[in-house]
């Protein structure tokens, strides 16, 4: 069973919907032309499919027309139904982008005559600074798990790899085995939208990897062969919730109390790589951003770490 049936399935059998919720024909291809050619994700999937089915629902229940029949103002309408049930700004950009890509690819199959969204205009965010913990707090973090335990010994492992390379949780997750090449220092890494991309290791990180594969990870896998890199305390592939829970009861044996992420030690790897003098375009294809711009924030992150430390230490700050 593919994910999207499961998908799909799931929502089904939701307790909270005593009746079947049916897609239109269209979305449900739009859906799966998502998961079989562009490889998104199921959590990425379900994101739009959720996004979809609000739509869908607000359609033939509120505004009593039809994916096809709606014109510009009615997709306005919808955004401003949307502010008015007081869902966040973000939100409510995603859905929009969600609706944009939906038309296009509809437009370009000839589904429809026209794409309603093309004149609609996403809601102004913010630009919201990721928060970055110091390097002194992450050497905390890097030297919390307990070295002598199999474990302890992955955690380390997991801790480097992510500080060395930016990987998000989810890559780090899914990281086929044989993608890792530790004599030549470089990890294969399969991004958002099946994008693949080749990462450097540093020393530490390879170390720590050397130990994991040699000394833990047959321990953990009972000599029985997963496909994935890191493995659970019960010989299965890690979860990403699973994954984060370890960050952060790691976060806070080493004394970190604050408000974590899962993007933690991705913002920490490239705020300081770019605070020790790496330029942008160098930090984007670590990070495997698609757009400089997405990059750029962290020189926003770097900016404004060096104003608090002039405050702090200048005798005229």
């Amino acid at each position: 069973m593919d994910s999207l049936s499961a998908i799909l399935i799931s929502m089904k059998k939701s307790s909270a919907q005593k009746e079947i919720f049916q897609f239109d024909p269209k979305i449900t291809e739009f859906l799966r032309y998502l998961q079989f050619s562009e490889g998104l994700s199921t959590n990425t999937l379900s994101a739009y499919q959720r996004d979809l089915k609000l739509y869908q629902a607000w359609l033939s229940d509120i505004h009593q027309q039809t994916i096809e029949s709606i014109s510009a103002e009615g997709v306005e309408s919808f955004m401003l139904y949307l502010q008015s049930e007081g869902r966040k700004e973000k939100s409510n950009a995603r859905l929009l982008s969600t609706l944009k890509r939906f038309y296009q690819w509809g437009a370009s199959n000839e589904y429809f005559e026209m794409d309603p969204t093309a004149l609609v205009k996403a809601p102004k965010l913010p630009k919201s600074i990721p928060k970055v913990i110091t390097e002194a707090q992450v050497e905390a973090l890097l030297y919390s798990p307990d070295e002598y335990t199999p474990l302890g010994i992955r955690d380390r492992a997991i801790l480097e790899l992510m500080y060395a390379s930016g990987l998000r949780v989810s890559e780090v997750v899914e990281l086929p085995f044989e993608q890792v090449n530790l004599s030549a220092g470089l990890v294969q890494v399969t991004g958002k939208g099946s994008k693949e991309r080749i990462v450097p290791l540093g020393e530490l990180a390879v170390e720590w990897l050397e130990k994991y594969i040699k000394e833990s990870r047959p321990f953990l896998s009972k000599n029985k062969w997963v496909n994935t890199l890191f493995i659970s305390r019960i010989g299965r592939p890690m979860t990403r919730q699973t994954l984060w829970h370890r960050i952060k009861n790691l976060a806070f044996d080493a004394g970190i109390h604050v408000n974590l992420s899962p993007h933690t030690l991705r913002h920490a790897f490239a705020t300081h790589l770019i605070n020790h003098g790496a330029d942008l375009r160098t930090v984007q294809l670590l990070l495997g951003h698609s757009d400089l711009s997405t990059t750029q924030i962290y020189t926003h992150v770097a900016k404004e770490r060096l104003h608090k430390l002039h405050q702090q230490h200048h005798p005229r700050g």
